[in-house]
């Protein structure tokens, strides 16, 4: 064991980042229970304890997931952080240290699962889903993060390295600010389910400045490539409600059926908890509905434009009707026509066909059609 100091806060990505939520994982027919399956391009696993108490804390990376064992019946607090699901082995013997059923393991290991909330005898198992908003595009990153709440310690599974929410929980740890080096490992495993949830919320603002552009693109300049970015951000909201929905169930359930392992106090907590869940998806709701009413938005933009241009078309069409009328009969090769040996004939037919142009063009002014014409223009 080395010690390490605390890493700093920041967003590296990832290849290989997880678009959506759609598809959770299953095992094919027949797979026998507890099998692991660990993808070609999961990361490197690495352990990394945060034992504290009230008085003191410190960070170690543990080599060996045996290098544990002393820390799990200590009376201090023991946060064990495994990130990266690379190497089946060491998460095999990890099971082993901390007795975990197979299909725990399983459940945690072979990702994405749906999040939920399981009873053991001395354990108490949270799967939940992070979304972290990309820094410098659209979208989001996902990942699934597991606890294992124990008596006195907390195991926690992520998929990456040096990607999550936690960093304020370790900064409040090291800094001994807050409730968190005064409790036990109840409150730490709130306190990162609470980073978890409450993450939540710049992805969603993100959403909101996204649907806020579209509103205006929708109007007064829609387009095809306009249709594409709205069904992406449906889909995408849609990516998220299935992310919050099942949450805020599992949180509902530790709240409403209760737990050893869970203090009165914490459950206290767990409430407010609840509460942002249910922000959370009601904003999602909100924004999944706004972006349903741009579609119909965007067609009836498309509709109207389409009638302006049809609307320009039918002047055009109407003012040379009777013009083109008049050229067709004076254009006919007959020989005995009048008019056609009178010298101010041609004149006087230009003369009429102006008139006629200037009455029409003078009728659509009195109606506004070309008032409309210049919006459509200027937009």
């Amino acid at each position: 064991m080395t010690p390490r100091s605390f890493p700093h806060s920041g967003l590296i990505p990832q290849p290989n980042d997880k678009e959506n939520l759609l598809n959770y994982h299953f095992d094919k027919p027949g797979t026998a229970p507890g099998t692991l399956k660990i993808e070609a391009n999961a990361s490197p696993t690495d352990i990394v304890l945060i034992d504290y108490n009230e008085a003191n804390a410190s960070r170690l990376s543990l080599e060996t997931p045996e290098a544990c064992s002393p820390y799990l019946n200590s009376e201090s607090v023991s946060w064990v952080d495994v990130v990266g699901l690379g190497n089946e082995e060491i998460l095999q013997r990890l099971g082993q240290v901390f007795q975990l059923h197979p299909l725990i393991l399983e459940g945690v290991v072979n990702v994405p699962q749906r999040p939920k909330v399981e009873y053991y005898d001395d354990q108490l198992v949270i799967i939940a889903l992070m979304v972290m908003p990309k820094p410098d595009e659209d979208g989001f990153w996902s990942e699934q993060v597991s606890f294992v709440l124990g008596k006195n310690y907390l195991l926690t599974v992520q998929e990456e390295l040096l990607r999550d929410c936690f960093e304020p929980v370790r900064t409040r740890i090291r800094t001994n600010t807050g409730r968190v080096r005064k409790t036990g490992a109840d409150y730490l495993a709130y306190a990162l389910l609470d980073a978890v949830i409450d993450e939540f919320f710049p992805v969603l603002e993100d959403y909101g400045e996204r649907i806020e552009d579209l509103e205006d693109e929708v109007i007064l300049n829609p387009t095809p490539h306009t249709l594409e970015k709205i069904y992406q951000v449906r889909r995408e909201l849609l990516a998220l409600r299935r992310a919050i929905w099942p949450q805020r169930s599992a949180i509902n359930s530790l709240i409403r059926d209760g737990s050893s392992l869970i203090s009165a106090d914490v459950q206290i907590y767990l409430r407010d908890c609840y509460d942002h869940t249910i922000q959370v998806l009601d904003m999602v709701e909100t924004y999944r509905e706004l972006a349903s009413s741009l579609m119909d938005v965007y067609l009836s933009s498309v509709g109207h434009k389409m009638n302006e241009i049809m609307k320009v078309l039918t002047i055009i069409s109407t003012i040379f009707i009777p013009l083109t009328f008049i050229a067709g009969v004076y254009g006919m090769n007959f020989k005995y026509m009048p008019e056609l040996d009178w010298t101010w004939s041609y004149f006087v037919c230009w003369v009429v066909m102006m008139v006629i142009s200037v009455v029409l063009f003078f009728f659509f002014w009195r109606r506004g059609w070309f008032k409309d014409f210049s919006s459509m223009r200027n937009d």
